[in-house]
């Protein structure tokens, strides 16, 4: 086995992806165009770290981004701001290969840590094993959007007639000019939340970055002109997953989601796209539940931390501390603050948060 190690513009990135693409466990965040985005908002340099075998054929990857606080050694991450990033390799052995190259790199490169984000390869079942625990919720997507709808329990389907009911339209864009209403959207419901918003530049580039391969589009849900509901769907050949959905909360009861939900889903169905990630949740809580009602199955996420002496064994669940109460008094003031502040202040502060 042969390893390399290339840099955000080396030219085999186009080689690379098509490896991704092809992969069972390849993701849209695996795919170069996150790299590129995370370095053009934030400044992160990426690479990828690769293993050959003896006839030169490439047999795994594994792509990281290197992520500094302030005043802090970097940390090598794969990948920040997303759920999944681990390597990808013709066989687990070669997967582990890739991880144990990169910890044994870290003192060389003058990084502390390596965090991989990685999955289990297939659904969990749903018991008491994985109370507490972070999943992803994948759903196979049929051939057509008839097949899904039918697919849907009766009440979903209720669910999503009544958004229609309601007058509220859905749709589907790649044009850079409705990022404006995602940014709006998503940026008041993170203030909603108590959270720093993403920079829009990030969006930006994202847009930018995946539209060159036809690879993202938004979603926006209107009542009458105006967009109350938004969503950002990455893609990697037959797969596809939404990173940031939102809705305006005092549409709400108008029940925008369940028409954003339906219109991407029945979008990626037309356009050949046979499983949908709906993102990270904790098993058993109000998004598990959300995500759940559609059909999707929880694929335990594996978040490994390694040194350059190796894996370090998962952490204990930690019990509700004070320092939780801290962050509810910070999550209350946030609240409160003007929109335009929170929108200037919060991308300096996110950049640091690689949730």
């Amino acid at each position: 086995m042969h390893f390399s190690s290339h840099p955000n513009d080396a030219p085999v990135h186009a080689l690379l992806d098509e490896y991704v693409r092809q992969h069972p466990l390849g993701s849209a965040y695996h795919l170069h165009a996150w790299r590129q985005a995370v370095q053009d908002a934030y400044g992160y340099p990426g690479r990828v770290l690769t293993v050959h075998d003896s006839n030169g054929k490439l047999a795994g990857l594994l792509p990281l981004c290197e992520v500094a606080l302030p005043l802090g050694r970097p940390r090598w991450i794969a990948l920040p701001f997303c759920d999944v990033g681990g390597p990808l390799a013709d066989t687990p052995d070669i997967a582990a290969r890739l991880a144990t190259n990169a910890a044994q790199s870290l003192a060389g490169a003058g990084v502390r840590k390596l965090q991989l984000r990685c999955s289990a390869s297939q659904a969990a079942p749903e018991d008491d094993s994985l109370a507490g625990k972070k999943v992803r919720m994948l759903l196979p997507l049929p051939d057509s959007a008839e097949q899904l709808m039918a697919s849907y329990p009766p009440k979903l389907r209720s669910q999503i007639r009544k958004a229609e009911k309601n007058g509220l339209t859905v749709s589907v864009s790649t044009d850079a000019r409705d990022m404006a209403s995602f940014y709006d959207v998503y940026s008041q419901n993170m203030r909603r939340l108590g959270s720093p918003p993403h920079s829009r530049g990030l969006f930006d580039a994202m847009l930018r970055r995946y539209g060159a391969s036809h690879d993202i589009f938004l979603t926006l849900v209107r009542k009458d002109a105006m967009v109350v509901g938004a969503g950002l769907v990455l893609r990697c050949g037959s797969k596809a997953v939404i990173p940031w959905a939102s809705t305006l909360a005092e549409y709400n009861p108008l029940a925008p989601n369940m028409l954003l939900y339906w219109g991407l889903q029945a979008h990626l169905c037309q356009a050949g796209v046979r499983q949908f990630d709906f993102g990270r949740s904790t098993y058993g809580e109000g998004t598990y539940k959300f995500k759940r009602q559609w059909g999707a199955q929880p694929w335990p996420l594996d978040w490994q931390h390694w040194s350059a002496e190796g894996m370090a064994p998962p952490a204990p669940a930690a019990p509700e501390s004070p320092s939780s109460s801290a962050r509810a008094a910070v999550e209350s003031v946030w609240q409160k603050l003007p929109l335009a502040l929170t929108n200037s202040l919060g991308p300096r502060l996110r950049r640091y948060i690689t949730l």
